[in-house]
């Protein structure tokens, strides 16, 4: 079931809040930036994400076919979201370290899906996945 959680970056400029479902599933990806970064992600639609406050402290960053955003504060650097053609059927990808107040056991217990981005596979694991 789908939860309003409340997130930001680590200096509080960046501000948004996002309605998704823990249960549902999240995403560690073993491409350059997230392994380098050990994200982990929970996609939502652009109509569950709303930003509240900073929008001009956000920066952004595109690598390799460019097609994701990976948005980051300029402030602290802390990077709480990313997006790809939210208006056109994409997503946004939210950093479940970036939410605040979440319970920590909600965390555990969400099921993970790793995806092989670094060989852009997104419809398949990797084939070690302990190190992310």
């Amino acid at each position: 079931m789908k939860k309003t959680y409340k997130g930001s970056c680590h200096c509080g400029k960046v501000r948004f809040e996002v309605d998704l479902d823990l249960e549902a599933g999240t995403v560690k990806c073993n491409c350059s930036i997230c392994a380098k970064q050990r994200s982990w992600l929970a996609a939502v639609s652009a109509a569950d994400i709303r930003l509240l406050a900073g929008e001009a402290d956000l920066a952004d960053y595109q690598f390799g076919p460019r097609r994701i955003h990976h948005r980051f504060c300029r402030t602290c650097g802390v990077r709480p979201f990313g997006h790809a053609n939210p208006d056109a059927g994409g997503f946004y990808a939210v950093m479940l370290a970036a939410l605040d107040g979440v319970d920590p056991a909600a965390l555990a217990n969400a099921p993970v899906t790793y995806v092989d981005g670094r060989n852009d596979n997104f419809k398949a694991a990797p084939a070690e996945t302990r190190h992310l």
